[in-house]
């Protein structure tokens, strides 16, 4: 049976890989091996123990202030030799992470192909997300399946030259979504009743948004939080000191503020529908609220999931403050506009792109073997 040997390095990356784990697992003509760099070593555990996964070998790459060099280097490597020692007939990597583009060339290198699950999302702004946005370049040019979400998706891949084996199959983390959100509960927060007033749920640590970004999103919180008294906001920090630095020294006091360690994935999901809204310069995120029927205001300068705003069901705000101030204050103030993103048909798949991830892959590997 062909090996499928199937990447991990984040958070995120796990959650989407997730359903696909679980349906190569379950289908009889495949061995399925996991291996974690190590970037996001206890997020990424938290996710594998809830969708009950086990990995194969962990790189355990993960430093203190890592760099992007170490952790693409250092995965090089150690991918290297675990090809070497058992060498896959298929490779799967997701997204646009530094262990996703490193988890490419390593197997490039070692004439092993390749599927990109979630394939085709560009901004055509290779600074911002930074790297994400050259990653996903790179992996498309090496890549030999093309699993893109979206018909966007597969539009932009044709426009950067790819031509063969894209396949439109929807985004797995749609799967993953629909697989536990019956079944999730409110996480407890001190202090915090989730029946009082209107909750925000706010998640931001991308790069691009450190300093004077940071610091414009932060004021915004404050004087919301200040001027309206009804409004709770609920901040997972990033495990990044540059971004949790910031929060703690200007937020810590506020007491409509409840500053909280990063939540597992399910309490994440549960907070999501316990919400009123959700703030965020994240990417899954994008996807999974609009699913949970919550608008989201997107505090970036582009997305690459532009979907979600052609479907009404985000706003891409940016990070001035008072722009911020002005849009949470149109959804908490206008009740037809809530309304109207709150009930936007959901962009992103039906939950069940792993099953069509399943079955290109193995027509993939069968036409390989007959040629």
């Amino acid at each position: 049976m062909p090996l499928i040997t199937i990447i991990i390095g984040t958070r995120p990356e796990a959650i989407k890989l997730a359903p696909v784990i679980k349906a190569f697992s379950n289908s009889k003509n495949f061995n399925v091996r996991i291996v974690l760099t190590g970037q996001h070593q206890e997020m990424v555990y938290q996710v594998l123990e809830l969708f009950n996964i086990n990995a194969n070998y962990d790189l355990k790459l993960m430093s203190h202030d890592q760099t992007l060099t170490h952790i693409t280097c250092s995965s090089l490597i150690g991918l290297e030799e675990d090809f070497k020692n058992k060498k896959p007939d298929l490779v799967f990597i997701q997204g646009d992470t530094s262990s996703a583009f490193s988890g490419c060339l390593a197997a490039f290198y070692n004439k092993i192909p390749i599927a990109h699950v979630e394939a085709g999302l560009r901004t055509d702004d290779k600074s911002n997300p930074f790297p994400e946005e050259v990653n996903r370049r790179l992996i498309s040019q090496i890549a030999d399946l093309h699993f893109a979400p979206t018909e966007k998706a597969k539009l932009n891949l044709i426009n950067s030259g790819i031509k063969e084996n894209i396949f439109v199959t929807g985004n797995t983390v749609i799967d993953a979504l629909m697989s536990i959100s019956d079944n999730v509960k409110l996480p407890k927060i001190n202090n915090l009743n989730w029946g009082i007033g209107k909750i925000i749920l706010v998640t931001v640590h991308r790069r691009e948004n450190w300093g004077i970004n940071l610091d414009n999103i932060v004021m915004a919180i404050q004087q919301i939080a200040q001027e309206i008294k009804d409004i709770y906001f609920i901040i997972p920090m990033h495990k990044n000191k540059k971004v949790r630095s910031i929060f703690n020294s200007k937020l810590r006091n506020e007491k409509n503020i409840f500053l909280i360690e990063p939540l597992n994935y399910d309490q994440q999901i549960a907070a999501i529908k316990g919400s009123y809204l959700v703030m965020t310069d994240s990417g899954g995120i994008q996807e999974e609220v609009p699913s949970l029927g919550k608008p989201v205001l997107i505090l970036r300068s582009n997305t690459e999931r532009e979907e979600a705003i052609v479907a009404g069901a985000a706003k891409l705000i940016g990070t001035r403050t008072e722009t911020i101030i002005r849009s949470v204050k149109e959804l908490i103030n206008d009740k037809k506009i809530y309304e109207r993103m709150s009930k936007s048909i959901n962009p992103f798949g039906d939950g069940k792109a792993s099953e069509r991830i399943l079955e290109h892959s193995l027509q993939y590997l069968n036409s390989k073997k007959e040629s």
